[in-house]
């Protein structure tokens, strides 16, 4: 079986989140090889030694990649439109060459089943394969797509399997650049108003239920279903629960369902990576 790529991108700020997500994949990927790609602004050097440490204990590859400055010379950046936003987007001019597909993840994500049936999916000639959370309210979908004029639903860019062979042939950053400068009033969720205005139409639709689970949505879920998507469906059948909007399980009073889940989840990878840590400081000695 080959190596599933997963890449990520982050601040220090969601560190902690990152070890849940990596925890998380640990325990409900078992035997699977992964490949972590990490592109980040410049993250202290300690953090990289954990992570690659951590990575290396469990099998796992590493290669944390610092975006440089040249690619991104006619980005329009600001407070608003930080260079970060870019980086998913442009993740076929980032990641090594010969790398032909990843995965993207938000660190925001638990993983509760396998990922081997979405790293497999054909894009069947689509830049990308994503979700569309249109059970959350169908007005919300509706009004996004005309606020960016498309047909397409309004797809979620927290969960991307991308094609990076095709990527590098169509993703152009320029392109990406011309945009912003020309639509800057009108982004609401600049990297995700990208996605769907630039690329809506060469992205392959995932079923969220399964794929990009919104994490806020239950009664939505359980209502679109006719009761089928309960609790122990979620627990058998969804593979990536997405903690999306303002609201997080790891601050105080959230009040949605899995708040337990990813809580249960905080404290197994507080657990194990300090204890993985402690190890490697105890052969060092």
């Amino acid at each position: 079986m080959d190596s599933i790529n997963l890449l990520v991108s982050l601040d220090l700020n969601y560190l902690p989140q990152l070890q849940v997500l990596l925890t998380s994949i640990r325990l409900n990927c078992p035997g699977e090889r992964f490949q972590i790609f990490l592109l980040h602004s410049g993250l202290p050097e300690y953090v990289l030694d954990s992570l690659s440490r951590w990575c290396a204990d469990v099998s796992y590859g590493f290669t944390a990649i610092q975006a440089g400055e040249a690619l991104f010379q006619n980005a329009p950046v600001s407070k608003r439109y930080p260079r970060e936003m870019y980086y998913r987007l442009l993740a076929s001019q980032l990641l090594p060459p010969g790398t032909d597909r990843t995965l993207y993840l938000d660190p925001d994500i638990l993983v509760i089943n396998p990922l081997r049936p979405l790293w497999e999916t054909e894009l069947e000639g689509n830049l990308f394969a994503a979700a569309a959370h249109t059970g959350k309210t169908e007005l919300a979908n509706n009004v996004n797509r005309i606020r960016l004029g498309v047909n397409h639903n309004y797809y979620n860019s927290g969960v991307l399997l991308m094609d990076l062979a095709l990527g590098r042939e169509q993703i152009l950053p320029d392109t990406l650049f011309d945009f912003v400068e020309e639509h800057a009033a009108e982004l609401v969720l600049p990297d995700q108003d990208l996605l769907n205005a630039v690329y809506g139409d060469k992205i392959l639709p995932l079923d969220d239920a399964i794929w990009n689970y919104d994490a806020r949505n239950y009664n939505n879920y359980l209502l679109r279903s006719s009761g089928i998507c309960n609790t122990e469906w979620v627990m058998a059948n969804t593979s990536i629960l997405h903690f999306c909007g303002k609201a997080k399980p790891w601050k105080p009073n959230y009040i949605y369902r899995f708040g337990g889940l990813y809580q249960h989840y905080a404290q197994l990878a507080r657990k194990d990576w300090n204890d993985r840590m402690r190890c490697k400081r105890l052969n060092v000695e």
